[in-house]
């Protein structure tokens, strides 16, 4: 019989962001591979999920709630959710960033040793390190309200509200890394070039084709969700157990062009407004 390397049979996981897109795919996937698998979303999931409990990202007291219904031990935590910048910038950045810190933050100690944490952030993220200062100050405000009305205060300043829930997330996995493995516990995160799921449709509505054209192009096509979810299984398995604070580009190669000039964003952008 083949060794089950990734190891999820028994094991018991949640999924935030079960509804649709690449959570829906992971908690699919994790089904298949013999997990317990605990769904949580503001939506129901149409996947045959252990449970599923509704819970909204922007409400301490939901998050909360749903980690008590859930209840247990558990031993990976993927966190799928997320809203385009098509919604209001103080959402965005709170169920993106604060919600998804402070759901994960309420899991840890539920954790089992050996578990591990994986975030869905994005490329448009993959510029945080050069506003680091900015990020570790937003970083640390943990109340709610307080964290929205530093965003309000300074919204107009800081640009893209995506771009910077997305940074955060980068930030946030790095600086945790280092305390959590001390614990046994891994972090990781993916940075997604554009999927083709009903989101898509929203971050058209921002950065249009052309831009979104310029992301694919390095495949030639959008990924997939389950190409997006195949990842994250793999950095919450056991076959990555030595794997930890790691912002996973998962774009088909554009990250490493772009990082080493082989590939150039605005030409790229330019050439997909002509066609």
């Amino acid at each position: 019989m083949a060794r089950d390397i990734l190891g999820y049979k028994g094991k018991r996981v949640v999924v935030m962001g079960c509804f649709s897109g690449t959570g829906e795919a992971a908690a699919r996937l994790l089904v298949d591979l013999g997990a317990e698998v605990h769904g949580a979303d503001i939506k129901p999931s149409p996947v045959n999920l252990a449970s599923f409990t509704e819970v909204d990202l922007k409400k301490p007291d939901a998050i909360a709630a749903g980690i008590a219904s859930i209840g247990g031990k558990i031993d990976a935590v993927f966190n799928v959710s997320g809203l385009p910048q098509t919604f209001p910038g103080e959402d965005v950045v709170t169920v993106n960033f604060l919600g998804i810190r402070a759901w994960t933050e309420g899991w840890i100690p539920h954790l089992n040793p050996g578990a591990a944490i994986v975030s869905v952030s994005s490329l448009a993220g993959m510029g945080y390190l050069a506003r680091q200062p900015l990020l570790r100050e937003f970083m640390g405000i943990t109340d709610f309200a307080e964290a929205r009305q530093w965003y309000a205060d300074r919204a107009a300043d800081l640009g893209d509200p995506y771009t910077l829930s997305k940074e955060l997330i980068n930030t946030w996995t790095q600086v945790s890394a280092p305390d959590l493995i001390g614990r046994d516990i891994r972090i990781n995160c993916t940075m997604p070039s554009p999927i083709d799921t009903p989101m898509l449709g929203e971050f058209r509505k921002i950065a249009g084709d052309a831009v979104l054209g310029a992301f694919a192009k390095a495949k030639g096509r959008y990924s997939t969700p389950e190409e997006q979810a195949l990842p994250l299984i793999l950095l919450n398995s056991d076959a990555a157990r030595f794997v930890s604070g790691v912002c996973l580009p998962v774009d088909a190669g554009l990250a490493g062009g772009l990082a080493t000039g082989v590939l150039n964003i605005q030409q790229m952008i330019a050439e997909a407004s002509a066609a």
